[in-house]
Protein backbone atom coordinates (compact mmCIF):
# COMPACT_ATOMS: atom_id res chain seq x y z
CA UNK A 1 0.00 0.00 0.00
CA UNK A 2 1.71 3.36 -1.12
CA UNK A 3 0.40 6.70 0.35
CA UNK A 4 1.01 10.27 -1.34
CA UNK A 5 2.09 12.89 1.01
CA UNK A 6 1.33 16.35 0.23
CA UNK A 7 4.25 18.89 0.05
CA UNK A 8 3.20 20.95 3.24
CA UNK A 9 3.19 17.18 5.51
CA UNK A 10 6.74 16.62 3.98
CA UNK A 11 7.93 20.00 4.80
CA UNK A 12 6.72 20.10 8.30
CA UNK A 13 7.80 16.19 8.93
CA UNK A 14 10.98 17.03 7.83
CA UNK A 15 11.58 20.66 9.09
CA UNK A 16 14.53 21.92 10.75
CA UNK A 17 12.11 22.67 13.87
CA UNK A 18 11.55 19.20 13.49
CA UNK A 19 7.71 17.21 13.33
CA UNK A 20 4.30 18.85 14.89
CA UNK A 21 3.08 15.89 17.37
CA UNK A 22 0.26 15.37 15.75
CA UNK A 23 2.17 14.49 12.30
CA UNK A 24 4.44 12.36 14.04
CA UNK A 25 0.94 10.47 15.22
CA UNK A 26 0.47 10.14 11.30
CA UNK A 27 3.76 8.77 10.44
CA UNK A 28 3.83 5.76 13.09
CA UNK A 29 0.21 4.58 11.93
CA UNK A 30 1.28 4.86 8.42
CA UNK A 31 3.92 2.56 9.33
CA UNK A 32 1.82 0.34 12.10
CA UNK A 33 -0.62 0.36 9.08
CA UNK A 34 2.50 -1.17 6.70
CA UNK A 35 2.20 1.79 4.29
CA UNK A 36 4.80 3.04 1.91
CA UNK A 37 5.76 6.80 2.22
CA UNK A 38 5.44 8.45 -0.73
CA UNK A 39 6.86 11.71 -2.67
CA UNK A 40 6.25 13.51 -5.92
CA UNK A 41 8.86 15.13 -7.92
CA UNK A 42 6.65 18.03 -7.61
CA UNK A 43 7.20 18.23 -3.67
CA UNK A 44 10.81 17.52 -4.56
CA UNK A 45 11.44 20.54 -7.22
CA UNK A 46 8.90 22.93 -4.60
CA UNK A 47 11.94 22.15 -2.08
CA UNK A 48 14.55 22.93 -4.46
CA UNK A 49 12.74 26.43 -4.73
CA UNK A 50 14.40 27.03 -1.38
CA UNK A 51 17.13 29.38 -1.69
CA UNK A 52 19.14 28.19 1.57
CA UNK A 53 20.77 24.99 0.05
CA UNK A 54 21.86 23.37 3.36
CA UNK A 55 18.40 23.71 4.04
CA UNK A 56 17.89 21.64 0.59
CA UNK A 57 20.08 19.08 0.70
CA UNK A 58 19.36 18.22 4.49
CA UNK A 59 15.86 17.87 2.52
CA UNK A 60 16.77 15.85 -0.29
CA UNK A 61 18.77 13.25 2.29
CA UNK A 62 16.12 12.79 4.21
CA UNK A 63 13.88 12.09 1.51
CA UNK A 64 15.62 8.96 0.49
CA UNK A 65 13.78 6.94 2.98
CA UNK A 66 10.83 7.57 1.06
CA UNK A 67 9.57 5.93 -2.18
CA UNK A 68 9.64 8.74 -5.27
CA UNK A 69 6.99 9.14 -8.19
CA UNK A 70 10.10 11.05 -10.65
CA UNK A 71 7.62 10.53 -14.01
CA UNK A 72 4.50 12.08 -13.05
CA UNK A 73 1.62 9.36 -14.70
CA UNK A 74 -0.36 10.97 -17.62
CA UNK A 75 -3.13 13.03 -16.89
CA UNK A 76 -6.38 11.46 -16.72
CA UNK A 77 -9.00 13.32 -18.91
CA UNK A 78 -11.33 13.55 -16.05
CA UNK A 79 -8.64 14.71 -13.67
CA UNK A 80 -7.63 17.47 -16.42
CA UNK A 81 -11.43 18.92 -17.39
CA UNK A 82 -11.95 19.89 -13.71
CA UNK A 83 -8.71 20.98 -13.86
CA UNK A 84 -9.57 23.41 -16.35
CA UNK A 85 -12.48 24.39 -14.94
CA UNK A 86 -10.99 25.30 -11.54
CA UNK A 87 -7.61 25.86 -11.07
CA UNK A 88 -6.16 29.04 -11.01
CA UNK A 89 -2.56 28.97 -10.57
CA UNK A 90 0.51 26.98 -10.92
CA UNK A 91 -0.14 25.51 -7.47
CA UNK A 92 -3.54 24.45 -8.47
CA UNK A 93 -2.43 22.38 -11.42
CA UNK A 94 0.31 20.79 -9.92
CA UNK A 95 -2.25 19.84 -7.00
CA UNK A 96 -3.84 18.32 -9.46
CA UNK A 97 -1.08 16.56 -11.20
CA UNK A 98 -0.50 15.23 -7.38
CA UNK A 99 -4.50 14.29 -7.18
CA UNK A 100 -3.73 12.32 -10.67
CA UNK A 101 -1.56 9.84 -9.20
CA UNK A 102 -4.44 8.47 -6.72
CA UNK A 103 -7.07 8.54 -9.34
CA UNK A 104 -5.02 7.02 -11.82
CA UNK A 105 -4.33 4.16 -9.36
CA UNK A 106 -0.25 5.04 -8.86
CA UNK A 107 -0.80 5.25 -5.06
CA UNK A 108 -3.49 3.60 -3.00
CA UNK A 109 -4.58 6.61 -1.13
CA UNK A 110 -3.46 10.53 -0.63
CA UNK A 111 -2.84 12.86 2.33
CA UNK A 112 -3.64 16.29 2.06
CA UNK A 113 -4.68 19.36 4.06
CA UNK A 114 -5.79 21.15 1.46
CA UNK A 115 -9.33 21.78 1.23
CA UNK A 116 -9.46 22.19 -2.60
CA UNK A 117 -7.77 19.02 -3.45
CA UNK A 118 -11.11 17.60 -1.20
CA UNK A 119 -13.52 19.51 -3.23
CA UNK A 120 -11.77 18.25 -6.43
CA UNK A 121 -11.31 15.00 -5.21
CA UNK A 122 -15.44 14.63 -4.39
CA UNK A 123 -15.95 15.64 -7.98
CA UNK A 124 -13.74 12.52 -9.01
CA UNK A 125 -15.93 10.35 -6.04
CA UNK A 126 -12.14 9.29 -4.89
CA UNK A 127 -12.88 10.76 -1.62
CA UNK A 128 -12.65 6.99 -0.66
CA UNK A 129 -8.87 7.33 -1.09
CA UNK A 130 -8.02 11.22 -0.35
CA UNK A 131 -7.61 12.11 3.38
CA UNK A 132 -6.52 14.87 5.81
CA UNK A 133 -4.79 13.94 9.00
CA UNK A 134 -7.37 13.53 11.36
CA UNK A 135 -9.67 11.71 8.76
CA UNK A 136 -6.48 8.84 7.91
CA UNK A 137 -5.82 8.67 11.76
CA UNK A 138 -10.06 7.77 11.95
CA UNK A 139 -9.84 5.22 9.72
CA UNK A 140 -6.72 4.01 11.28
CA UNK A 141 -8.03 3.63 14.80
CA UNK A 142 -10.92 2.37 13.68
CA UNK A 143 -9.51 -0.36 11.14
CA UNK A 144 -7.00 -1.44 13.52
CA UNK A 145 -8.20 -1.23 17.26
CA UNK A 146 -5.90 -3.89 18.49
CA UNK A 147 -2.83 -1.46 17.27
CA UNK A 148 -4.27 1.36 19.56
CA UNK A 149 -1.27 1.63 22.10
CA UNK A 150 -2.40 4.48 24.27
CA UNK A 151 -6.36 5.48 26.05
CA UNK A 152 -7.27 9.33 26.00
CA UNK A 153 -8.78 9.71 29.08
CA UNK A 154 -12.09 11.92 29.05
CA UNK A 155 -11.57 15.58 29.11
CA UNK A 156 -10.85 16.66 33.26
CA UNK A 157 -10.47 19.93 34.37
CA UNK A 158 -7.01 20.69 36.13
CA UNK A 159 -5.03 23.94 37.28
CA UNK A 160 -2.00 25.22 35.27
CA UNK A 161 0.01 24.71 37.62
CA UNK A 162 -0.47 20.47 37.54
CA UNK A 163 0.69 20.55 34.18
CA UNK A 164 4.66 20.68 32.78
CA UNK A 165 5.53 22.90 31.06
CA UNK A 166 8.41 20.58 29.76
CA UNK A 167 5.62 18.83 27.79
CA UNK A 168 6.07 18.67 23.54
CA UNK A 169 2.88 19.68 23.67
CA UNK A 170 3.54 23.00 24.52
CA UNK A 171 6.52 23.34 21.67
CA UNK A 172 4.78 24.99 19.16
CA UNK A 173 2.76 27.40 21.53
CA UNK A 174 6.42 28.71 22.81
CA UNK A 175 7.26 29.03 19.43
CA UNK A 176 4.02 31.38 18.35
CA UNK A 177 3.50 33.40 21.28
CA UNK A 178 6.93 35.29 22.85
CA UNK A 179 6.93 35.04 26.77
CA UNK A 180 4.38 32.06 26.81
CA UNK A 181 6.43 30.86 29.43
CA UNK A 182 6.06 33.76 32.01
CA UNK A 183 2.10 34.00 30.40
CA UNK A 184 1.67 30.24 31.59
CA UNK A 185 3.61 30.55 35.41
CA UNK A 186 1.23 33.71 35.68
CA UNK A 187 -1.36 31.26 35.32
CA UNK A 188 -0.64 28.56 37.60
CA UNK A 189 -3.73 28.92 39.55
CA UNK A 190 -5.90 29.36 36.58
CA UNK A 191 -8.01 26.12 35.13
CA UNK A 192 -7.87 24.41 31.76
CA UNK A 193 -9.84 21.78 30.51
CA UNK A 194 -7.21 18.46 29.15
CA UNK A 195 -6.88 15.04 27.47
CA UNK A 196 -3.77 12.74 28.54
CA UNK A 197 -2.37 10.06 26.95
CA UNK A 198 -2.48 7.56 29.68
CA UNK A 199 0.55 5.34 28.34
CA UNK A 200 2.57 8.34 28.85
CA UNK A 201 1.26 11.09 30.84
CA UNK A 202 1.60 13.45 27.41
CA UNK A 203 -0.64 15.75 26.88
CA UNK A 204 -3.25 15.76 23.98
CA UNK A 205 -5.21 18.52 23.80
CA UNK A 206 -5.63 21.94 25.96
CA UNK A 207 -8.28 24.62 26.51
CA UNK A 208 -8.05 27.65 28.45
CA UNK A 209 -10.97 29.92 28.57
CA UNK A 210 -11.57 33.52 29.68
CA UNK A 211 -14.95 35.67 30.69
CA UNK A 212 -14.28 38.99 29.10
CA UNK A 213 -16.72 41.80 30.45
CA UNK A 214 -18.02 44.88 28.65
CA UNK A 215 -15.03 47.27 29.65
CA UNK A 216 -12.30 45.15 28.04
CA UNK A 217 -9.75 46.89 25.83
CA UNK A 218 -9.79 45.51 22.37
CA UNK A 219 -7.81 48.26 20.76
CA UNK A 220 -5.04 45.76 19.42
CA UNK A 221 -7.60 44.02 17.91
CA UNK A 222 -8.77 45.58 13.79
CA UNK A 223 -11.51 46.01 13.38
CA UNK A 224 -12.19 46.58 17.21
CA UNK A 225 -14.73 45.00 19.02
CA UNK A 226 -17.92 46.84 20.38
CA UNK A 227 -18.83 46.73 24.28
CA UNK A 228 -19.90 43.59 25.06
CA UNK A 229 -19.61 40.26 27.30
CA UNK A 230 -17.83 37.64 25.79
CA UNK A 231 -15.83 34.29 26.31
CA UNK A 232 -12.21 34.35 24.64
CA UNK A 233 -10.72 30.82 23.94
CA UNK A 234 -7.09 31.98 25.39
CA UNK A 235 -5.65 28.66 23.83
CA UNK A 236 -7.07 26.30 21.94
CA UNK A 237 -4.99 22.94 21.12
CA UNK A 238 -5.95 19.40 20.21
CA UNK A 239 -3.36 16.76 18.72
CA UNK A 240 -5.13 15.02 16.14
CA UNK A 241 -5.55 11.33 16.82
CA UNK A 242 -8.48 9.88 15.11
CA UNK A 243 -10.94 10.17 18.31
CA UNK A 244 -12.30 14.12 17.12
CA UNK A 245 -11.41 15.78 20.50
CA UNK A 246 -11.37 19.19 18.73
CA UNK A 247 -15.48 18.78 18.83
CA UNK A 248 -15.51 17.49 22.17
CA UNK A 249 -13.87 20.62 23.36
CA UNK A 250 -16.22 22.88 20.89
CA UNK A 251 -19.22 21.42 23.16
CA UNK A 252 -16.98 22.35 26.61
CA UNK A 253 -16.65 26.21 24.59
CA UNK A 254 -20.61 26.28 23.54
CA UNK A 255 -21.58 25.34 27.16
CA UNK A 256 -19.60 27.88 28.99
CA UNK A 257 -20.75 30.37 26.37
CA UNK A 258 -24.37 29.60 27.85
CA UNK A 259 -23.85 29.27 31.56
CA UNK A 260 -22.10 32.76 31.23
CA UNK A 261 -24.55 34.45 29.56
CA UNK A 262 -22.05 35.86 27.10
CA UNK A 263 -22.83 37.63 23.90
CA UNK A 264 -19.86 36.38 21.82
CA UNK A 265 -17.31 33.43 21.44
CA UNK A 266 -14.03 35.01 20.07
CA UNK A 267 -10.41 33.23 19.47
CA UNK A 268 -7.34 34.21 17.68
CA UNK A 269 -5.05 32.08 15.78
CA UNK A 270 -1.81 32.36 13.06
CA UNK A 271 -2.44 30.67 9.65
CA UNK A 272 1.39 30.30 8.88
CA UNK A 273 0.83 26.32 9.66
CA UNK A 274 -1.37 23.13 9.06
CA UNK A 275 -2.22 22.47 12.50
CA UNK A 276 -3.78 26.37 12.82
CA UNK A 277 -5.10 25.95 10.29
CA UNK A 278 -6.99 22.41 11.06
CA UNK A 279 -8.15 24.31 14.43
CA UNK A 280 -9.47 27.06 11.94
CA UNK A 281 -11.55 24.81 9.40
CA UNK A 282 -13.07 23.49 13.10
CA UNK A 283 -14.03 26.66 13.63
CA UNK A 284 -15.98 27.74 10.77
CA UNK A 285 -17.74 24.49 10.03
CA UNK A 286 -19.41 25.70 13.82
CA UNK A 287 -20.39 28.82 13.16
CA UNK A 288 -17.21 30.98 13.62
CA UNK A 289 -16.53 33.14 10.82
CA UNK A 290 -13.64 35.53 10.10
CA UNK A 291 -13.93 38.90 12.18
CA UNK A 292 -10.23 40.75 11.49
CA UNK A 293 -6.85 40.76 13.01
CA UNK A 294 -4.85 41.07 15.80
CA UNK A 295 -1.30 41.65 14.96
CA UNK A 296 -0.36 38.86 12.90
CA UNK A 297 -2.78 36.62 14.02
CA UNK A 298 -6.45 36.08 12.70
CA UNK A 299 -9.93 36.60 15.19
CA UNK A 300 -12.56 34.47 14.56
CA UNK A 301 -15.96 35.31 16.41
CA UNK A 302 -18.87 33.27 16.94
CA UNK A 303 -22.38 34.98 17.94
CA UNK A 304 -24.14 33.10 20.56
CA UNK A 305 -27.44 35.02 19.99
CA UNK A 306 -30.25 32.53 20.62
CA UNK A 307 -31.69 31.45 17.75
CA UNK A 308 -31.86 28.52 15.21
CA UNK A 309 -30.42 27.97 11.41
CA UNK A 310 -32.96 25.45 10.02
CA UNK A 311 -29.92 24.96 6.71
CA UNK A 312 -27.15 24.27 8.86
CA UNK A 313 -28.04 23.52 12.26
CA UNK A 314 -23.92 23.18 12.89
CA UNK A 315 -24.05 27.17 12.55
CA UNK A 316 -26.42 27.84 15.76
CA UNK A 317 -25.72 24.37 17.99
CA UNK A 318 -26.03 23.83 20.54
CA UNK A 319 -29.18 25.53 20.52
CA UNK A 320 -32.25 23.75 19.17
CA UNK A 321 -36.04 24.71 18.20
CA UNK A 322 -39.28 23.38 20.22
CA UNK A 323 -40.86 24.58 16.91
CA UNK A 324 -39.60 21.63 15.02
CA UNK A 325 -40.84 17.59 14.91
CA UNK A 326 -40.13 16.22 17.79
CA UNK A 327 -39.53 12.42 17.96
CA UNK A 328 -38.89 9.84 21.11
CA UNK A 329 -35.78 7.78 19.48
CA UNK A 330 -35.59 4.21 21.47
CA UNK A 331 -32.23 3.38 22.14
CA UNK A 332 -30.35 0.08 23.84
CA UNK A 333 -28.61 0.53 27.63
CA UNK A 334 -26.00 -1.19 25.96
CA UNK A 335 -25.33 1.45 23.15
CA UNK A 336 -26.96 4.55 25.12
CA UNK A 337 -23.97 6.33 27.15
CA UNK A 338 -21.37 4.42 24.78
CA UNK A 339 -22.97 7.08 21.82
CA UNK A 340 -24.49 9.75 24.17
CA UNK A 341 -21.80 9.81 27.24
CA UNK A 342 -22.49 13.55 28.55
CA UNK A 343 -26.18 11.86 29.48
CA UNK A 344 -24.66 8.63 31.50
CA UNK A 345 -27.13 7.98 34.10
CA UNK A 346 -26.32 7.82 37.95
CA UNK A 347 -26.36 4.15 38.61
CA UNK A 348 -23.21 3.95 35.34
CA UNK A 349 -19.79 4.19 36.47
CA UNK A 350 -17.71 7.36 34.70
CA UNK A 351 -14.64 5.15 34.64
CA UNK A 352 -17.01 2.67 31.85
CA UNK A 353 -16.94 5.77 29.41
CA UNK A 354 -13.99 7.40 30.25
CA UNK A 355 -11.46 6.64 27.37
CA UNK A 356 -11.98 8.77 24.24
CA UNK A 357 -12.97 7.30 21.26
CA UNK A 358 -14.19 8.94 17.97
CA UNK A 359 -18.30 8.14 18.43
CA UNK A 360 -17.88 9.38 21.92
CA UNK A 361 -16.11 12.77 21.26
CA UNK A 362 -17.78 13.44 18.07
CA UNK A 363 -20.86 16.04 17.65
CA UNK A 364 -22.11 14.53 14.74
CA UNK A 365 -22.99 11.17 15.41
CA UNK A 366 -25.27 8.11 13.83
CA UNK A 367 -27.89 6.90 14.84
CA UNK A 368 -29.11 3.27 12.79
CA UNK A 369 -32.60 2.12 11.76
CA UNK A 370 -34.75 0.09 9.67
CA UNK A 371 -38.06 1.41 11.76
CA UNK A 372 -40.96 1.89 9.69
CA UNK A 373 -43.80 4.33 9.94
CA UNK A 374 -43.12 8.35 9.75
CA UNK A 375 -39.14 9.19 9.78
CA UNK A 376 -37.52 12.29 10.82
CA UNK A 377 -35.99 14.73 8.36
CA UNK A 378 -33.51 17.29 8.58
CA UNK A 379 -33.67 19.97 11.23
CA UNK A 380 -36.40 17.69 13.98
CA UNK A 381 -35.66 16.59 16.86
CA UNK A 382 -34.85 13.47 18.60
CA UNK A 383 -35.49 12.96 22.47
CA UNK A 384 -33.70 9.99 23.33
CA UNK A 385 -35.45 7.09 25.13
CA UNK A 386 -33.00 4.63 26.81
CA UNK A 387 -34.72 1.75 26.96
CA UNK A 388 -35.05 -0.49 30.58
CA UNK A 389 -38.66 -1.27 31.22
CA UNK A 390 -41.07 0.71 33.29
CA UNK A 391 -39.30 2.42 35.55
CA UNK A 392 -35.51 1.57 34.27
CA UNK A 393 -36.50 3.45 30.95
CA UNK A 394 -35.58 6.99 30.95
CA UNK A 395 -35.49 10.34 28.42
CA UNK A 396 -31.99 11.51 28.36
CA UNK A 397 -31.19 13.67 25.42
CA UNK A 398 -32.40 16.15 22.86
CA UNK A 399 -30.66 16.79 19.83
CA UNK A 400 -31.34 17.84 16.08
CA UNK A 401 -31.33 15.83 12.62
CA UNK A 402 -28.31 16.72 10.29
CA UNK A 403 -29.06 14.71 7.46
CA UNK A 404 -30.96 11.20 7.07
CA UNK A 405 -29.43 8.48 4.41
CA UNK A 406 -31.06 5.73 2.87
CA UNK A 407 -29.81 5.40 -0.47
CA UNK A 408 -26.74 3.26 0.21
CA UNK A 409 -25.02 1.39 -2.66
CA UNK A 410 -23.09 -0.99 -1.04
CA UNK A 411 -22.43 -2.42 2.51
CA UNK A 412 -19.27 -0.87 2.15
CA UNK A 413 -20.74 2.84 1.13
CA UNK A 414 -23.16 2.04 4.25
CA UNK A 415 -20.08 0.90 6.49
CA UNK A 416 -17.81 3.84 5.52
CA UNK A 417 -20.94 6.55 6.27
CA UNK A 418 -21.24 5.43 9.99
CA UNK A 419 -18.44 3.52 11.75
CA UNK A 420 -16.42 6.47 12.43
CA UNK A 421 -19.99 7.83 14.26
CA UNK A 422 -21.61 5.12 15.21
CA UNK A 423 -21.82 2.90 17.99
CA UNK A 424 -20.94 -0.18 15.75
CA UNK A 425 -18.28 -2.31 14.87
CA UNK A 426 -17.59 -3.33 10.85
CA UNK A 427 -19.21 -6.88 11.91
CA UNK A 428 -22.27 -4.89 13.63
CA UNK A 429 -23.02 -3.16 10.41
CA UNK A 430 -22.46 -5.75 8.01
CA UNK A 431 -25.27 -8.17 10.47
CA UNK A 432 -27.44 -4.95 10.49
CA UNK A 433 -27.21 -4.51 6.27
CA UNK A 434 -27.77 -8.56 5.75
CA UNK A 435 -30.46 -9.01 8.06
CA UNK A 436 -33.08 -8.49 5.23
CA UNK A 437 -33.61 -7.45 1.83
CA UNK A 438 -34.66 -4.13 3.14
CA UNK A 439 -32.11 -2.03 4.11
CA UNK A 440 -31.51 0.04 6.99
CA UNK A 441 -30.94 3.89 6.88
CA UNK A 442 -28.97 5.79 8.81
CA UNK A 443 -30.12 9.21 10.47
CA UNK A 444 -26.49 11.56 10.85
CA UNK A 445 -27.50 14.18 14.17
CA UNK A 446 -26.00 17.14 16.24
CA UNK A 447 -25.88 15.72 19.93
CA UNK A 448 -26.94 19.16 21.30
CA UNK A 449 -28.25 18.82 25.07
CA UNK A 450 -29.01 16.27 27.74
CA UNK A 451 -31.54 16.82 30.15
CA UNK A 452 -30.71 17.54 34.05
CA UNK A 453 -33.46 15.89 35.40
CA UNK A 454 -34.68 12.20 34.41
CA UNK A 455 -38.25 11.43 33.67
CA UNK A 456 -39.14 7.65 32.99
CA UNK A 457 -42.01 5.52 31.52
CA UNK A 458 -44.25 6.06 34.36
CA UNK A 459 -43.68 9.90 34.39
CA UNK A 460 -44.71 10.05 31.02
CA UNK A 461 -47.84 7.83 31.15
CA UNK A 462 -48.89 10.14 33.88
CA UNK A 463 -48.02 12.78 31.33
CA UNK A 464 -50.38 11.19 28.85
CA UNK A 465 -47.30 11.27 26.52
CA UNK A 466 -47.80 7.28 26.42
CA UNK A 467 -50.84 5.49 26.66
CA UNK A 468 -49.73 2.42 29.44
CA UNK A 469 -47.01 -0.02 29.47
CA UNK A 470 -47.60 -1.81 26.08
CA UNK A 471 -46.94 1.75 24.41
CA UNK A 472 -42.96 1.75 24.82
CA UNK A 473 -41.26 3.82 22.29
CA UNK A 474 -40.17 2.01 19.05
CA UNK A 475 -38.19 2.85 16.06
CA UNK A 476 -39.53 7.14 15.82
CA UNK A 477 -42.54 8.13 17.76
CA UNK A 478 -43.65 11.59 16.88
CA UNK A 479 -45.22 13.92 19.65
CA UNK A 480 -46.59 16.96 19.49
CA UNK A 481 -45.74 20.69 20.37
CA UNK A 482 -47.23 20.47 23.75
CA UNK A 483 -45.85 16.82 24.87
CA UNK A 484 -42.53 18.01 23.99
CA UNK A 485 -43.15 20.93 26.28
CA UNK A 486 -44.32 19.22 28.91
CA UNK A 487 -40.59 17.26 28.63
CA UNK A 488 -38.70 20.22 28.51
CA UNK A 489 -40.41 21.13 31.75
CA UNK A 490 -40.28 18.04 33.34
CA UNK A 491 -36.52 17.36 32.45
CA UNK A 492 -36.07 21.45 33.93
CA UNK A 493 -34.28 22.08 30.52
CA UNK A 494 -32.45 25.04 30.51
CA UNK A 495 -34.41 27.56 28.19
CA UNK A 496 -30.81 29.43 27.18
CA UNK A 497 -30.89 26.36 24.96
CA UNK A 498 -34.09 26.68 23.74
CA UNK A 499 -35.42 28.84 20.47
CA UNK A 500 -39.40 29.62 20.65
Amino acid sequence: MIALLDTNIVIHREGIKGASQDIGLLFKWLERCHYQKCVHSITIEEIKKNPNKETVNTFLTKLDSYEQIEIPSPMDDSVAKISAEVDVNENDKNDSLLLNEVYSGRVDIFITEDKKIHRKASRLNVSDKVFTIESFLEKACAENPSLINYKVLNVKRVKFGELSLNDPFFDTLKNDYVGFDKWFLRKYDDMAYVTINESNKRLLSFLYLKIENSSENYTDIEPVFKPKKRLKVGTFKVISNGFRLGERFLKIIFENAIENDVDKIYVTAFNHDEEQRRLIDLLTQWGFVLWGKKGEELVYVRDMKREFNLQEPKLSFPYFSKNRQAFITAIYPKYHTDLLPDSILKNESDMDYAEGLAHRDSLNKVYVSRAFGEHPKHGDLLVFYRTGGFYQSVVTTICVVDEVKNDFHSVEDFKKYCKKISVFTDQELLDMWNYRSTKPFAVKFLYNYSFPRRINMQKLIDLGILRGVDDAPRGFRPITKNELELILKETESDGRFIVD
